[in-house]
């Protein structure tokens, strides 16, 4: 397979994303909260951030940018009242559970592909990436399904913090950002992954004055345009969407060797059976 680097960096994304998305969707989820006393969005954001340690509030809504910060700090709190290293444990125990009950006999086929991914962490530029930084200098753990789950987490934050200096370059602050991400696109079959207006303001915590005053901001820059059923983006909109994603992919993908493509395509068959499992939003259980 011959590949591009940035498209090889879009290729890991789109394909390994769910095995780390398990993390926060899963059967193990209401007795790991329920055992930490933790309610689901100071679970979220206790076991994202805990890799940054005893911070701020402040600090961690920084590194989760779309997020408000004041839901981000209250959370934050919450959760370092639970214990990070106990809530740090008991995600990875819940994990564990959950890895074992979707992938069965396969977790004993994973330990072949982590030296790759471990060599790929490894050799991560971090500088101006705190939390990728902070995911990336975490302890692997033993069991192999867990240290991939560790590696995949790592890159996945790495990613991130890319993607929000590619935002951060287009002047897009937080919620700025998130609403100019679910905003509809000019051409209808690009298929990419979005939340829908209220899952974003119920998880990310903002109001509805909050989106109308940002689809507001954008509209003055003529990024998206109002339709009869939210707000779309305008052809200039759409030449900055654009932008932002190829620029995250070229500088997250020149991280990657061509040869990666391979270790992609290894890895997927590990991926499928949580995609069948259908636990993560939009998708089925399969047979």
């Amino acid at each position: 397979m011959s590949l591009d680097t940035a498209a090889i960096a879009r290729r890991a994304y789109d394909s390994l994303e769910p095995f780390h998305v398990l993390t926060y969707f899963n059967h193990g989820l209401g007795d790991a909260q329920q055992d930490l006393g933790l309610d689901g969005h100071a679970f979220y954001v206790g076991a994202r951030a805990c890799p940054l340690g005893e911070t701020t509030g402040a600090v961690v809504a920084s590194a989760f940018y779309n997020f408000n910060p004041e839901t981000i700090a209250a959370s934050w709190d919450r959760a370092r009242a639970a214990g990070l290293t106990a809530l740090d444990d008991r995600r990875y125990a819940m994990l564990d559970e959950q890895y074992r009950s979707i992938l069965g006999d396969a977790v004993d086929r994973i330990t072949p592909l982590l030296p790759a991914f471990e060599e790929l962490i490894a050799g991560l530029p971090l500088s101006g990436r705190p939390l990728g930084t902070a995911w990336a200098t975490t302890p692997i753990p033993e069991v192999p399904h867990l240290a991939l789950w560790r590696h995949l987490s790592a890159l996945r934050e790495w990613r991130g913090d890319n993607h929000i200096s590619a935002l951060v370059d287009s002047d897009l602050n937080g919620i700025d950002a998130g609403v100019f991400h679910e905003a509809a696109l000019p051409d209808p079959t690009v298929q990419r992954r979005v939340m829908g207006k209220r899952m974003f303001l119920l998880t990310r915590g903002w109001s509805d004055d909050d989106w109308n005053a940002a689809v507001e901001r954008l509209a003055q820059r003529d990024l998206v345009a109002a339709t009869d059923d939210g707000h779309r983006l305008t052809d200039a909109g759409y030449e900055l969407y654009q932008r932002i994603e190829a620029r995250t992919d070229a500088i997250t993908g020149a991280a990657f060797s061509a040869d990666f493509a391979d270790v992609i395509e290894q890895t997927r068959p590990f991926v499928k059976p949580i995609l069948d499992a259908g636990v993560l939003p939009g998708t089925r259980k399969k047979a």
